[in-house]
């Protein structure tokens, strides 16, 4: 397994170049992409497609291969492979067929933003691409609430928008960072709170690029500060119902809905 950029053609090791020289095929996500990274190094490695729709008859193939002695680079688009790409299967059949299986270590979006996010890095989760439906996102979101380290997801950006509501919904006013283009030459940090960033995104005519999500560790003291009126109102503020604003305080405080609404009638009397 080779890392490769992913972005900047040079965040590659000399190591990675040498061992796509003289594998005997390297197999690829996409043939394509990968021969503009080989033809900017001067390999001329045969490829070979691999990917989510051919890996499973595709890893047998090559496990064959493999045992009768080809040496055989698998790479993804970019970064590590593996890393919520295809690469599983063919690792599992090389190790059940006795053959020796490396990694090349090398770029990686995941801990690239991570190390430029600003949040804590001593623990974090990463959960690779949320779902695309809305509702499973959201239980996703909210079944993190409690997890002790800063969260990591890949997103597309056609569903970045909708993502940052259901967090600010799910978890409130927690520091969220928007890592876009990572390497590449319209790179961007975005930090803020969910909203925040939502609103500088919602003002684009179009959101593009390849997406890193990071969402900070809750923090007790700060959440916990507010009053319950006042955190339910500055949600309504933000352009939340007062429903969703009473569903947003109780998911950011760990309490039932009825608790928060009891407050909010209590501070009418």
């Amino acid at each position: 397994m080779v890392g490769t950029p992913i972005g900047n053609l040079e965040d590659i090791t000399y190591r990675a170049v040498r061992v796509l020289q003289e594998a005997d095929v390297i197999a690829c996500e996409d043939t394509r992409q990968t021969r503009k990274l080989l033809a900017h190094y001067g390999i001329s490695t045969p490829t070979v497609s691999y990917h989510e729709h051919n890996e499973r008859e595709r890893s047998v193939e090559l496990a064959a291969r493999l045992r009768e002695g080809t040496s055989v680079a698998l790479v993804s688009d970019a970064g590590m492979p593996l890393i919520s790409d295809p690469g599983y299967r063919l690792v599992r059949e090389a190790i059940d067929a006795g053959v020796r299986v490396e990694a090349v270590p090398g770029a990686s979006a995941l801990l690239t933003a991570l190390a430029a996010s600003g949040l804590a890095t001593d623990s974090f989760y990463f959960g690779g691409f949320l779902p695309a439906k809305q509702a499973q996102r959201m239980r996703t979101i909210e079944a993190l609430r409690e997890e002790p380290a800063t969260l990591i997801f890949y997103e597309a950006p056609h569903r970045i928008l909708e993502t940052l509501a259901a967090i600010e919904q799910a978890l409130g006013n927690r520091p969220v960072v928007v890592a876009r283009e990572i390497t590449k030459l319209h790179e961007e940090f975005l930090r803020g709170t969910a909203a925040e960033i939502r609103t500088v995104l919602a003002a684009r005519e179009s959101v593009k690029g390849e997406i890193t999500l990071l969402i900070g560790k809750r923090t007790e003291a700060v959440e916990d500060a507010t009053p319950i009126t006042e955190a339910v109102t500055s949600c309504m503020t933000r352009g939340m119902s007062r429903m969703d604003a009473i569903k947003a305080v109780a998911h950011q405080r760990g309490l039932p809905k009825r608790a928060v609404y009891s407050e909010l009638e209590k501070a009418k009397s």
